[in-house]
């Protein structure tokens, strides 16, 4: 009898340990930032002069996984050796590996296992390096990292992209792309999707992308906390803020809560003229 009552406390030990374990909750520091590719054309706001600031406001921000756009291979070396504790996954899109603009994923070297990853290009031909997609005007990807968090065991998916400018369709297109991949890599799991959407949330992307019934939402909408700004693009503050739009976003999963979401004013300074992009980053707090 009291072998049976010995089985019976370690077993139901052995249940609440494990009941405790699967709601331990996850929380992350999640960011989406234009960072502005090098270009001679943007003078003192040119990359040289802020790369130092980018690279701070990561630290600053305590950022566990940050979906990056018009990342140059430069640009990359540049952030890595200034962020020494994250690493990264992603390639260029115009060959599949160092020529053209990155989508990359930087994410915290100690916390995460990498289980897979890859780069897919938005078009009809996911895994034709370089192909422009249906309506589009450029070469567009999208680099995805499937991750387990050391701490807790939770496996989970992150995407990142930058849509096209030009292409209605292709945006469209690439939106359903992106949302059956992630069914298809993580199925239940959670997933956040990261990017530059080049469009508004009144857009026919945006909307494939929250009204699907694999519904993604809004980080910015279903925050608990909101704070800073209520736009992304400014264009280096030529653009008057009220007609700035937010066109940077951080979609999540059902199982994902939002705690806050920040969005810094531009320039961070008010004695300055220093911008870290024409963008804003915008960082949420998640919770799964």
């Amino acid at each position: 009898m009291k072998s049976q009552i010995g089985f019976f406390l370690i077993g139901a030990a052995l249940t609440l340990g494990s009941c405790a374990e699967k709601q331990e909750k996850l929380s992350l520091n999640w960011a989406t930032f234009n960072i502005r590719m090098d270009t001679p054309a943007d003078s003192m706001n040119s990359w040289q002069y802020r790369k130092d600031g980018v690279a701070d406001f990561i630290k600053k921000q305590d950022i566990d996984i940050v979906g990056m756009q018009e990342v140059l291979h430069h640009q990359l070396l540049d952030l890595k050796e200034r962020l020494p504790e994250y690493t990264e996954v992603g390639v260029g899109r115009e060959d599949g590996a160092t020529k053209g603009e990155y989508a990359p994923l930087f994410f915290k070297k100690d916390k995460f296992e990498v289980l897979d990853s890859n780069t897919f290009w938005l078009s009809q031909y996911p895994d034709s390096v370089g192909f422009i997609g249906w309506d589009g005007a450029c070469t567009r990807i999208a680099t995805w990292a499937k991750l387990k968090d050391k701490k807790t065991g939770k496996v989970f998916m992150a995407v990142n992209t930058h849509f096209d400018h030009v292409g209605v369709e292709a945006r469209n297109k690439g939106a359903l792309l992106i949302i059956d991949k992630i069914k298809e890599i993580v199925r239940d799991k959670p997933a956040v999707l990261t990017g530059d959407f080049n469009v508004n949330n009144q857009s026919e992307a945006y909307k494939t992308i929250t009204h699907n019934p694999f519904v993604l939402k809004d980080a910015f909408k279903i925050a608990e906390e909101r704070s800073g700004a209520d736009h992304t693009f400014h264009d280096y503050g030529r653009i008057d803020k009220s007609e700035c739009e937010m066109i940077d976003f951080i979609f999540v999963t059902s199982q994902i809560d939002v705690d806050k979401v920040f969005i810094p004013e531009e320039p961070l300074r008010k004695d300055s003229i220093q911008y870290l992009s024409d963008h804003n980053p915008q960082v949420a707090n998640i919770e799964f």
